[in-house]
């Protein structure tokens, strides 16, 4: 029989170490935390020093009761949740449930991988539960609670019922409607490029962008200007006004760090971040390699530290000297110094083995664990090998008035990047000058032109925020942690504060309006400065410097003022709503927007003496005034009245006479554009079977105009195309085009 117990969070992480540790032990998994505060109450004790009240979690109560029914029987008990705040908190509260008032022996245990070697040297070395993080984790649970519980029902009474608000969340949506109005306001300004193809007297031809005119920067901003200076260029020499030639070196980047690998998977392999998250404590927890059995293949994944352990280090170097050769191996180990502020109690992300190259696991790993995998082996591998070696050429070529500039880089030697590259978000325009060969000038050679090309620019607002770049933003502004990047976005869209809009967080109208109300009565709470000081305060108080209590009394003094200020002060949108123009049509009374669980609707303002209600964009108080409501369109089959209804991918009509009559119809939505090709018919959004947005005439079969971009009402400045298109890309953002690709207009 079992002597110890051993309790993981996982079932996947309690098998790979009960193979480790053998029969004397009994590994059983708690599936996460076991005890929080109450659902329906606010669960802390603000007088008797922020007091809190924990109970077993609402569907936890057997695994509670299995645990504690197994620790009955074991002498020791071995507490192995992860090691970070939340893992601690685990831990201290399993002890709390599984002591029982006996006198056991309890144990915290810490690895950062899941290997043999790494778990029994844990378990030769155990550790107390460390006070000082549970004191962390329960003081942000109770700041998250105090926010949540107190704001909440403000916003219930002032606004609708069923809406909430939360510290870090609250601040990531700001973040997002900063960004949005940032976009609005933005004026786009033109501005126009101009490269030359030049050839010297030598191969191969180059090309050079206009850098300088008139010895200042090049600018030009107009039509008339672009077309003089085009004319301008077309009789002046271009003569070589200087050249230089040095060497670059471009150093590897550190192993991952949380936020670095979710930014990274999103831009390479296109993955949520929640699928980061879900892929990469597969490999932590364990993955069957055949005859090793299960084996966690990286180390934990939420940190914030580049530190690399000793032995780690010098397995990589061992197998890049064998993989690659001497000359791919620097002379020492690189060791790379974190961000100030980072938690350096665990390591880098990191493969528990650089022996385990991708390839060799492939057969072990299903597509999304082996290209997550290999994402994290290359960086660390490429992050200890050397830089990459680079000679860079730069010619400056006189033309009139105007200077252009060509550069050109060779690769000399790879280094590092034989194995890997960072990827980079928003580049733009930008063009990597690396394997662009120039030719060889002397100053004072006169180039031959062989093409001059001018083309109108806009400058481009901000692109909105995807999940990468909002975690980049999060890391930045010093807001949340490594264990909470997931939590904020799975928050902020389970919410109807945002929406995405092709993969980028957009503001919902509601989230806009709330964001107004908080920050104008709770403006320090929910400030980026303010969010980022108390995640310091809470890693100080896990470094043991500061005392948990004093940092919620210090917190709470001011949240109370500010509280009792809104609830006196805030506009009361649900009970005198905003004015509008429209009148009642029942008694005559000003009409006012409120805003219900679905949406914003007109209500009576003499309410309640008049409950009059009507719809704004099809959405009533309860959501459902254009769901069921019957239209003038008539059943082409049996005639009967068509009514609008959801389905999986928004409204359609369909007949009144269901079941017996089963005809269906899409419900056209129009864009504004007039059909370029029939000069009939409307252009409307139309989805595929599987829900894909298209655009097409709503005079099809008649006219079979179709397009994949959304055309828009305005009018092509190069060819004089009625309409453009509009489309959003990755790199560029959004972009507007022309339809005809041999006019090439882009905006």
């Amino acid at each position: 029989m079992a002597k110890s117990i051993v309790v993981v969070e996982s079932p996947a992480k309690a098998r790979t170490i009960g193979k480790y540790l053998g029969k004397e032990f009994s590994v059983r998994a708690s599936a996460g935390h076991v005890r929080d505060l109450p659902k329906k109450s606010l669960g802390v004790d603000i007088k008797a020093g922020f007091k809190p009240s924990y109970g077993v979690i609402r569907g936890k109560e057997k695994v509670v009761k299995d645990l504690r029914k197994e620790a009955a029987k074991a002498d020791v008990i071995y507490l192995a949740a992860d090691p970070d705040r939340e893992g601690e908190a685990i831990c201290f509260h399993l002890a709390n449930l599984l002591e029982d008032g006996d006198d056991k022996v309890i144990h915290r245990v810490l690895f950062n991988e899941i290997t043999k070697e790494a778990v029994l040297k844990a378990f030769e070395h155990p550790l107390e539960i460390d006070k000082n993080k549970v004191d962390a984790q329960q003081a942000r649970r109770i700041l998250d609670r105090l926010v949540g519980y107190k704001i909440s029902p403000l916003l219930w009474k002032k606004v609708r019922k069923g809406l909430s608000a939360g510290r870090v969340q609250t601040v990531a949506v700001r973040l997002i409607v900063d960004r949005e109005r940032e976009i609005r306001d933005f004026q786009s300004e033109e501005y126009w490029e101009f490269k030359a193809r030049l050839l010297a007297g030598a191969p191969p031809a180059f090309e050079a962008k206009a850098s300088k005119l008139d010895g200042k920067k090049f600018s030009i901003t107009n039509q008339k200007d672009a077309e003089q200076l085009y004319s301008e260029l077309q009789k002046v020499p271009f003569k070589v006004s200087g050249t230089s030639r040095k060497a670059r070196k471009r150093n590897p980047v550190p192993a991952f760090i949380t936020s670095k690998l979710q930014q990274d998977a999103a831009r390479k392999l296109s993955f949520t971040v929640r699928k980061t998250m879900s892929v990469a404590q597969r490999l932590y927890e364990g993955i069957e390699i055949g005859e090793e059995g299960s084996v966690g293949l990286i180390t934990y994944m939420r940190t914030d530290s580049t530190r690399v352990s000793d032995s780690a280090l010098h397995e990589a170097r061992e197998y890049i000297y064998g993989k690659y050769g001497e000359k791919y191996l620097p002379g020492k180990p690189r060791v790379f110094r974190s961000k100030k502020n980072a938690q350096d109690a665990h390591e880098a992300i990191r493969p528990t083995s650089a022996m385990r190259d991708p390839e060799s696991m492939k057969p072990f790993l299903g597509r999304d664990e082996y290209k997550l995998y290999s994402l994290i082996w290359k960086r660390f591998v490429a992050s200890q090998m050397k830089e990459a070696l680079f000679d860079q050429t730069k010619i400056l070529i006189d033309a009139g008035r105007a200077q252009f500039a060509a550069t050109g880089s060779i690769m000399k030697f790879d280094g590092f990047l034989r194995v890997y590259s960072e990827s980079k978000e928003g580049n733009g325009d930008k063009q990597d000058d690396t394997g662009v060969v120039l030719p060889e000038v002397a100053e004072g050679d006169e180039l031959k032109l062989e093409e001059l090309l001018k083309e109108q620019k806009f400058t481009q607002p901000p692109p909105r925020y995807n999940e990468a770049g909002l975690v980049k933003a999060l890391e930045e502004k010093g807001i949340g942690r490594p264990s909470t990047y997931q939590q904020i976005l799975q928050v902020i869209m389970s919410r109807d504060y945002v929406r995405k809009d092709s993969g980028r967080f957009v503001p919902t109208e509601l989230g806009e309006l709330i964001n107004d109300l908080l920050i104008s009565h709770f403006g320090e709470l929910f400030d980026y400065d303010y969010t980022a000081k108390l995640e310091r305060d809470l890693d100080s108080i896990e470094e043991g410097n500061e005392d948990w209590i004093k940092t919620l009394e210090s917190f709470y003094k001011g949240f109370k003022a500010d509280l009792k200020k809104a609830l006196a002060e805030m506009k009361d949108l649900r009970k005198n709503g905003e004015e509008t123009d429209e009148v009642c049509s029942e008694c005559g009374s000003p009409m006012i927007i409120k805003w219900g669980r679905y949406g914003k609707f007109l209500s009576c303002s003499n309410f309640p003496k008049c409950r009059n209600t009507r719809p704004i964009d099809g959405v009533d108080e309860e959501g459902k005034s254009d769901v069921g409501r019957e239209t003038d369109e008539k059943c082409e089959k049996c005639g009967a009245d068509m009514v609008v209804k959801e389905g999986r991918y928004g409204p359609f009509l369909a007949c009144s006479e269901y079941p017996d009559c089963k005809s269906t119809k899409p419900i056209l939505v129009p864009v504004g554009v007039k059909c370029p090709k029939c000069d009939k018919g409307q252009v409307v959004e139309k989805r595929t079977k599987k829900g894909r947005i298209f655009y097409g005439c709503d005079q099809y079969p008649e006219c079979d105009f179709v397009s994949w971009q959304k055309p828009v009402d305005e009018a092509c400045p190069l060819c004089g195309s009625p309409y453009l298109l509009e489309k959003t890309t990755r790199k560029e953002g959004t972009v507007r085009l022309c339809p005809d690709k041999e006019c090439g207009f882009k905006k």
